[in-house]
């Protein structure tokens, strides 16, 4: 049975998610570093931090066995400390493992110790500069940690759009391979994750299922539709880069393998992208 539309209200409220998670509304404008604050991150960063930002799958995926919603926040909270403070090149590496430290402390029901952390990074920091570069975020980013990141929407639209898990996931895949790319910064998180779950409808062939993820994003199809073909650039030269971090993880049949899933062809998106996706657009299929 088709869930109800969404009760409309005209004062924002927070949604929780799957997990029991409080999660930030969409449309919140009084949230400090809310999706509005995000928006106005520019898209490229002087700290040449693209290599700190795929480790961080490492500590994530195969250290520590951490949530998805840890990941997601530890790049942000490097993201937005940059904004803020300028960070030498060598003390990249210390900054993430220590922004990791801090989303797991947040999102993680049991997070690693400071010892677990030290150890993973082959112990070339001592505990006091992790601290100190812990107390160093935190005063920067004014201790408000609490932003929204994209991967709360994916879990959101997941649990009302009825769907298999395996465009689920492949949306999933989508989303955390603009973890390692400056240019998404800009996006907003609930657009980014509506993007990335459009694409997966697309790739999958599931087209009616369009309707409900405007329903519950709030995002009509035409907007999204330019998001849609840079996210499907990006997986069209995903296993060709040089970060394969996010590619070989879900290669593995643990995550159904998505990312040998191909893409749409371009010239092929280009159609539907063009065309109405309720008339026109199944025609191309």
């Amino acid at each position: 049975m088709p869930l109800p539309p969404p009760h409309q209200s005209s004062k924002p409220k927070t949604k929780k998610s799957p997990s029991s998670k409080i999660v930030p509304s969409d449309h919140n404008q009084h949230e400090k570093r809310g999706e509005n604050y995000q928006a106005n991150i520019p898209p490229s960063s002087p700290q040449e931090a693209l290599k700190t930002r795929s480790a961080f799958e490492d500590l994530t995926n195969m250290s520590f066995q951490m949530n998805h919603e840890t990941l997601y926040l530890a790049v942000k909270l490097v993201d937005h400390y940059l904004m803020e403070v300028e960070c030498k090149k060598y003390k990249l590496q210390l900054l993430g493992c220590t922004a990791f430290l801090i989303a797991a402390k947040f999102e993680e029901l049991y997070p690693p110790s400071v010892d677990e952390l030290m150890y993973s990074c082959a112990n070339i920091y001592c505990r006091h500069e992790i601290h100190a570069m812990e107390i160093s975020i935190l005063k920067a980013l004014k201790f408000d940690i609490n932003i929204p990141v994209a991967y709360h929407f994916l879990r959101r639209y997941a649990s009302c759009i009825r769907c298999s898990v395996k465009t689920v996931i492949l949306s999933r895949f989508i989303c955390e391979l603009t973890l390692q790319e400056y240019d998404y910064i800009q996006e907003r998180a609930s657009k980014l994750a509506a993007g990335s779950y459009l694409l997966a409808l697309y790739i999958q062939k599931l087209q009616c299922l369009i309707p409900a993820l405007e329903c519950y994003s709030g995002y009509k199809a035409s907007e999204l539709h330019p998001l849609v073909r840079r996210l499907n650039m990006m997986l069209t030269t995903c296993s060709r880069g040089r970060l394969k971090t996010v590619y070989s993880k879900y290669s593995h049949r643990a995550f159904r393998k998505v990312a040998k899933i191909p893409p749409v062809k371009m010239w092929k998106l280009d159609l539907i992208l063009n065309c109405n996706y309720e008339t026109e657009g199944l025609a191309f299929w």
